[in-house]
């Protein structure tokens, strides 16, 4: 197939590398404008677009589909479909009408549910114990169209954002070819309304813990903002106080505590426990601001933190 591509950050190049690579052409990928980036604000490109420079694939980073400039030059491109993987950027109809089949998307959810910007994320944040991707026919809505093919994955309970983003990009980037070999031949499902929810973009206010929240609730916002933006927390200690202490890892455990939240009932010797409104949380990597990450045994040997807040 004469294939459109449009896709942005890390999770679109293994769909975009899937699909280059199994006999389909890629005449066209579309991503993001280059972005001023880190503290020097350095004009930076996208994976998507690094993969296709680094592929000799034609790329274009129009600020819009909107004007009828670029809507123009996307028809010039004569192609049977246009796959979308968190582009960024909300299609509008004469851009969704213009390849012969339309417009793909893979989603990371199982639609309806997680509808939207953040779905890998809210799922851990919710305790969902399963996700998937989902192809879907594009239209004017955002994440509404007709589901032409789904595949389940569980969600472990050490599963970060980015282990199940890895998951879910190998999954999808699977997932297109089965449905574009199959195009001919798959009834879409149109979504139903009941069960539809919506993964909001992350805010790095999210990130800030809440002790009065259970052991297994501040365990799932470590994990679900691993590795953006990261929880964190403030932290005081036998050589600081009120320092923000980032926690990229912990668990939870058994024990119990009359403690009050947020309070520390052991941190020496390689072991880190802290009370939350219900149960106790061990911490396992943490990073001072301005520090790095260090596994719980090397920050105990330097630090013996007493509360958080």
């Amino acid at each position: 197939m004469r294939i459109i591509f449009a896709g942005t950050p890390d999770f679109s190049v293994e769909a975009l590398d899937a699909l280059n690579r199994f006999e389909h052409e890629i005449v066209a990928v579309y991503c993001q404008p280059d972005r001023p980036k880190g503290r020097g604000k350095v004009m930076t490109a996208c994976p998507v677009k690094l993969y296709a420079e680094e592929h000799n694939l034609p790329i274009f980073q129009p600020q819009s589909f909107h004007d009828s400039e670029t809507q123009a030059e996307l028809a010039d491109h004569n192609a049977d479909v246009m796959v979308v993987v968190a582009y960024g950027q909300i299609l509008p109809k004469a851009a969704l009408d213009t390849p012969k089949l339309g417009c793909l998307n893979i989603h990371a959810s199982l639609l309806p549910r997680w509808r939207g910007a953040a779905p890998i994320q809210r799922s851990i944040l919710a305790g969902d114990n399963k996700t998937g991707v989902a192809i879907m026919q594009m239209n004017e809505g955002l994440d509404t169209g007709d589901v032409l093919l789904e595949k389940k994955c569980a969600i472990s309970p050490i599963d970060t954002a980015k282990s199940l983003h890895d998951k879910l990009a190998t999954m999808g980037a699977e997932s297109i070819l089965e449905a574009l070999d199959n195009i001919d031949n798959i009834e879409p499902v149109k979504q139903p309304d009941d069960g539809a929810t919506y993964a909001q973009k992350l805010s790095k206010n999210e990130a800030w813990i809440d002790w009065n929240q259970s052991a297994t609730e501040i365990d799932r916002q470590i994990r679900a903002f691993n590795p953006y933006p990261i929880a964190q927390t403030n932290a005081s200690s036998d050589k600081f106080e009120n320092k923000v202490l980032r926690i990229l890892s912990a668990t939870v455990t058994n024990e119990t505590t009359n403690k009050l939240p947020g309070e520390v009932i052991q941190c020496e010797k390689g072991k880190c426990l802290v009370a939350t409104g219900d149960g106790v949380l061990r911490l396992t990597t943490v990073q001072l601001a301005g520090k790095k990450a260090l596994y719980i045994k090397d920050f105990t040997n330097a630090y013996n933190l007493q509360k958080f807040s």
